[in-house]
């Protein structure tokens, strides 16, 4: 029987209520289905998704203990055979030309992945849609740069060659917060050309409450901290994230050490403010890019992206003194 030409691989937990969704647009695409094969790999699910993939004809299961998407992503290469291997996540719906266009910019055999991009499922809510808006604003910078690197896992692609000789995932990320960003950083460091294609899309929800937000912008900066160790020399340097975002970061924790000093009267309450009035202002430029689109969002935005920012400095520092105490 002859190898698919490309393989998708799907890690899932507790993904009952979105999974079969996301295996019916992949089943349901543009493409040939005999060159291309479908692996879901349950990472210990608690409800019932395994036994919606078992419903699914043409799908292969991989079970495992919880053990995080990386490894869950890893185990599901080892049973694949597609030379190109593509990557969603369990709660995506596909496009239905996503694998014709997800594969397509591996013609030129200079390209070693593709990052594609997402559109918001649930759009009528405000936090999903100011998400949304986010995201978009950063892949359109993406698509004026003639490489990237930076590819998101919610719509991946390698080689399979180029995926294995770095060892696929790093295991040590054991959430889904940086296992990508690293293997996008390793591969683009070592001058391999990664291409962004903005046609290539799934449809995702987003959360839909700023708690929910801050929750996951929290674990993000967590991780961070493991990612830029292992890449310092990225810190302020690549495709995805605006310079602007770490300044604005940089200068909100300041502005909370300001108020501190403050309160205990080393320092003169017009510092707090004036920090405050620059960490607002560097919202403004995401914020009016929405407002044109979106006023209610426009609106907020300010307010959600220095909540934003908070959550994602805690995670940093609680990331930080992780290292310390582990040091120790």
């Amino acid at each position: 029987m002859k190898k698919p030409e490309a393989s998708v691989v799907i890690p899932m937990y507790n993904a009952e209520k979105s999974i079969g969704k996301t295996i019916k647009s992949l089943l349901g695409q543009n493409y040939p289905k005999s060159k291309y094969d479908i692996i879901v790999v349950d990472d210990g699910s608690t409800d019932g998704s395994v036994e919606v993939v078992k419903k699914c004809k043409g799908v292969k299961l991989i079970l495992q203990k919880h053990a995080g998407p990386a490894v869950a992503r890893n185990r599901g290469v080892r049973h694949s055979e597609g030379g190109i291997l593509l990557f969603t996540d369990a709660d995506c719906i596909a496009s239905k030309n996503w694998i014709r266009n997800m594969t397509e910019p591996f013609k030129n055999e200079k390209v070693v992945a593709v990052a594609g991009t997402y559109k918001t499922a649930n759009s009528k809510n405000v936090i999903s849609r100011f998400i949304g808006y986010e995201i978009k604003a950063r892949h359109d910078a993406m698509t004026k740069q003639h490489s990237i690197d930076f590819v998101g896992t919610f719509s991946a692609a390698y080689r399979r060659k180029v995926f294995l000789e770095f060892g696929g995932f790093d295991e040590n990320f054991q959430r889904a917060s940086g296992e990508d960003t690293d293997l996008s950083f390793q591969i683009s460091k070592a001058n391999g050309l990664i291409v962004f294609k903005p046609d290539a899309y799934v449809y995702h929800h987003h959360p839909e409450t700023l708690m929910t937000m801050l929750r996951k912008k929290f674990w993000m900066g967590y991780w961070r901290v493991p990612l830029y160790k292992k890449h310092a020399d990225k810190l302020f340097r690549h495709s995805y994230t605006p310079k602007t975002v770490f300044v604005s970061e940089v200068l909100l924790a300041a502005t909370i050490v300001f108020s501190i000093l403050s309160l205990l009267g080393t320092l003169p309450v017009d510092f707090v403010f004036y920090s405050f009035i620059l960490v607002f202002l560097l919202t403004l430029p995401l914020s009016l890019n929405i407002f044109v689109k979106d006023k209610l969002v426009g609106i907020l935005s300010p307010w959600i992206i220095i909540f934003r920012n908070l959550a994602t400095g805690l995670g940093i520092l609680a990331g930080i003194l992780y290292v310390l105490t582990r040091r120790a």
